[in-house]
């Protein structure tokens, strides 16, 4: 089903293009020129989007455009999933063609890959991050339960003295990158960033583990609806993690680790 909204002209403009200078380095470029006019544009169904054939797919988004709305409204969401993350999963599958990595899992292909391969460093993180950020979003708002509770609790004090540490590091991330919840390797949760699409599975990890969550604080998750407000875009993401789906990380993540 396809919805029709109106929006200023200066959400028209921003996309994601990737360009490589002298160093070879994948930068983001987002243009946001001043709005114009009113204008109308389609919003489809995320079940409408398909990557190109190859190794990794998408992961299903298991709920509309506007399942998240007003935290995160359709054209964000559709811009995020339908064309940033799109684009790392079909870069990822061409990077990897006819090479050693082309059958490897995703989390061997970051724990393996050279981190000088800059293409496959961004494409592989960002195809990794993306699945795991759209598989832990959820309209309803939930708590942790079950193990992931009790492990909370006992390693943080409360939920809130997780979610005040998570939220602060978000806040103070300069510029693109992530902020990860994770299983170190001694099963602990610990509190880590990485800039760029990097993730604590790579090689240059501070705090190697397993992300078991992770917020995206690159520009086009959250611009079109927040501009500057950084701190507003944490508080509506933090608003709608899939705790549920954040524990079955959880205990999966302890099972490589042998705490279960």
């Amino acid at each position: 089903m396809k919805k029709n909204i109106t929006r200023f002209s200066i959400l028209a403009s921003f996309f994601l293009l990737f360009s490589c200078n002298d160093n070879n380095k994948l930068t983001e470029v987002v243009e946001v020129p001043l709005p114009t006019k009113e204008e109308k544009i389609t919003i489809g169904s995320p079940n409408d989007v398909k990557a190109d054939p190859g190794s990794f797919e998408l992961t299903k988004l298991p709920f509309t455009y506007d399942g998240l709305s007003p935290a995160l409204r359709s054209l964000t969401l559709e811009t995020h999933y339908s064309k940033h993350y799109l684009s790392y999963t079909n870069n990822l599958n061409k990077e990897i063609v006819s090479t050693e990595f082309e059958n490897m899992p995703i989390e061997d292909i970051l724990k393996k890959m050279p981190l000088s391969n800059l293409k496959l460093r961004q494409n592989a993180g960002g195809y990794y991050n993306h699945t795991l950020y759209f598989n832990i979003l959820t309209p309803k708002e939930q708590t942790p339960k079950d193990t992931l509770a009790g492990s909370i609790n006992k390693e943080f004090g409360s939920f809130n003295n997780l979610t005040n540490q998570f939220k602060g590091q978000a806040e103070k991330q300069f510029g693109s990158g992530w902020v990860w919840l994770v299983v170190d390797r001694y099963g602990k949760l610990q509190i880590t960033t990485t800039e760029d699409q990097d993730n604590p599975l790579m090689k240059n990890a501070l705090i190697p583990g397993t992300p078991i969550l992770g917020i995206d604080l690159w520009e086009h998750a959250y611009y079109l609806d927040y501009q500057n407000r950084k701190g507003s875009y944490i508080d509506a993401f933090y608003g709608h993690i899939n705790w549920e789906k954040v524990n079955e990380y959880y205990v999966e993540a302890l099972k490589k680790v042998k705490k279960v």
